[in-house]
């Protein structure tokens, strides 16, 4: 039993997650004043005025003496409202709890300690050569590079809870009202060397054996050496925030990702997650540290958010499904998306809400809003469920045969190589190849099916259509989208962009509401998951009628699933 009134709270790591980078270590001048490096210099060649302060820990105890008054311009004019000074700085430097000099300056006197934390200091390393840090590579786009993003949570949250400040002035916004726990899901940077168990900060067994980029851990810088997960690793992301989200250990769970597609997860989760616990999904569009950094807000308003209680309906239960938290708005995860990379560039598309309540400065929270559509406990769709096999389209020999393919583990849990290959069709008006210019219509999209049926593996199309409807301007292509469906894979229809309108379903299409083609992608692989594939025709070109009635059956069974989710 939870004998503490801190709401409990797990922290899930996800890939290429800005709110969990930082500006680049640069070494300051300080350092490089003395060792003779080049200083860094204003556009007057003059050397810069500060150096850039960061988090960093005392290996020892030490002293300072802050000057009176130092903390705000206006302080001196309410002097009298003030105790007096700890003491007082001559101009030999020296302390002293007496003033013996007009010219002695009142100070606090302060003892800094390793265990207080951490403080901003100017970063004072070097490279081994002995040359400044000027970036994350040891040269210019180059291949050996130090690592931006935190490795779990625990350092960036530290972060927070030690440098920012609330505003009531306050700091420790984190820890003050939570107990949160770290776990590495598909984290954005890893251990290349390992590390030994007693060094881990986040929540795990044993030692952490040499980490590969790409294989263990996705970053997007340095920009060369980026890399995104495959689509493999959404398996684990999933048995990760299952296990966390339904294990009775926490109040809520909170995933970090990357600005860009936090709102796919955020969306895969809503449907899979098999919860009533609330999962805030949080990213950011400047790195931790820097100017304006939006990062630690939304986390502090998440934590508030769990804590609130806000999202509970009169059984404890979450109605509210999973939410992104960004800029002070809560997101419905099935309408959120990114708009522009700036604080404030989320918004929810579809024309018709999205937009599930607010938080204030202060932290009070209000609902505007509830998701009709199902969710996590209420989804159809949710990893329990999951049926542990289903059928596959495969191509064989001359015709299109079914294969088994395994969904879960026998511990319930989603197989990566399950997770389906769902691909986004789209172009424009004026792209047909013309009368009299058809002897090789749409080769890349013939290719394309062709490849999925070669895979043996769950395969759909998303079409990236006409607004609203959703249907190529493309005769051919819908054409062939035609014989896609009756080779046994689905393909849903979406307007291009963010549609306000609702796309409109045919006999074998599925139409995807007012989805954006993303968020249909994932719908539709969520779908491929609980259903398999169609059932294919011996010729797809020319399907029987019980074959077209059997594909018409099937489809209307994701048509439903579609509507409501």
């Amino acid at each position: 039993m939870n004998q503490s009134n801190k709401t409990r709270i797990a922290h899930l790591a996800g890939p290429t997650a800005t709110i969990q980078n930082t500006p680049p270590l640069v070494t300051s001048n300080k350092a490089r004043a003395r060792h003779g490096l080049p200083l860094l210099n204003d556009v007057d060649g003059a050397p810069l005025k500060h150096d850039a302060l960061r988090a960093q820990r005392l290996a020892a105890p030490a002293k300072v003496y802050v000057e009176q008054f130092s903390g705000h311009p206006l302080e001196a004019d309410a002097a009298e409202l003030y105790a007096p000074p700890d003491g007082y700085i001559g101009a030999d430097g020296v302390f002293r709890k007496e003033r013996r000099s007009p010219d002695d300056r009142p100070v606090y006197e302060i003892e800094l300690k390793p265990e207080d934390g951490l403080y901003p200091l100017p970063y004072m390393a070097r490279q081994a050569d002995g040359s400044a840090w000027e970036e994350e590579c040891t040269t210019p786009g180059g291949a050996i590079y130090r690592q931006g993003f935190f490795p779990d949570g625990s350092r960036s949250f530290e972060e927070i809870d030690r440098l920012s400040i609330g505003v009531e002035g306050t700091a420790s916004l984190l820890s003050s009202i939570a107990s949160i726990d770290f776990y590495r899901g598909v984290p954005p940077s890893g251990f290349t060397k390992g590390l030994p168990a007693h060094l881990r900060t986040d929540k795990g067994e044993g030692d952490i054996p040499p980490e590969v980029r790409g294989t263990h851990f996705f970053g997007y810088k340095p920009y060369h050496l980026g890399v995104g997960p495959p689509r493999q690793a959404l398996a684990k992301a999933t048995n990760d925030m299952q296990a966390l989200a339904s294990g009775g250990d926490y109040d809520g769970v909170i995933w970090t990702q990357g600005s860009p597609q936090v709102e796919e997860s955020a969306y895969w989760f809503n449907l899979l997650i098999d919860t009533d616990k609330p999962i805030c999904c949080n990213a950011a569009q400047r790195p931790q540290g820097q100017i304006s950094a939006d990062g630690p807000a939304n986390i502090v308003d998440s934590a508030r958010y769990i804590r609130s209680r806000v999202w509970a309906d009169e059984q404890g239960r979450n109605r509210c499904g999973v939410v992104v938290i960004q800029e002070q708005q809560l997101f419905a995860a099935r309408e959120v998306t990114k708009a522009d990379a700036r604080p404030g560039g989320y918004v929810a598309a579809g024309g018709h809400g999205g937009i599930v309540g607010n938080i204030s400065h202060t932290g009070r929270i209000a609902l505007t809003y509830l998701p009709l559509f199902k969710h996590t406990y209420r989804s159809d769709l949710k990893i329990t469920a999951l049926p542990n096999r289903v059928k596959a389209a495969k191509q064989a020999g001359s015709g299109i045969g079914l294969v088994d393919i395994a969904v879960k583990d026998g511990n319930g849990k989603l197989l990566p190589d399950a997770i389906p290959v769902v691909t986004i069709s789209n172009d424009g008006s004026y792209s047909g190849m013309g009368v009299g210019h058809d002897t090789a219509p749409e080769i890349d999209l013939m290719a394309s099916i062709e490849h999925k049926l070669g895979l043996g593996l769950l395969t759909g199309f998303v079409v990236q259509g006409l607004v609203p409807y959703g249907r190529s301007p493309s005769h051919t292509r819908m054409k062939l989208m035609r014989k896609a469906v009756f080779s046994g894979i689905p393909v849903a229809l979406t307007g291009r962009g963010a549609p306000m309108g609702f796309a409109d379903p045919t006999d074998i299409h599925i139409a995807a509401g007012n989805l954006t083609a993303n968020k249909a992608r994932f719908l539709l692989m969520a779908c491929l998951l609980k259903f398999g594939s169609l059932p294919p025709a011996q010729d797809p070109d020319n399907p029987t009628r019980a074959e077209m009635d059997a594909t018409r059956k099937a489809v209307a069974t994701y048509q439903a699933v579609f509507d409501t989710h």
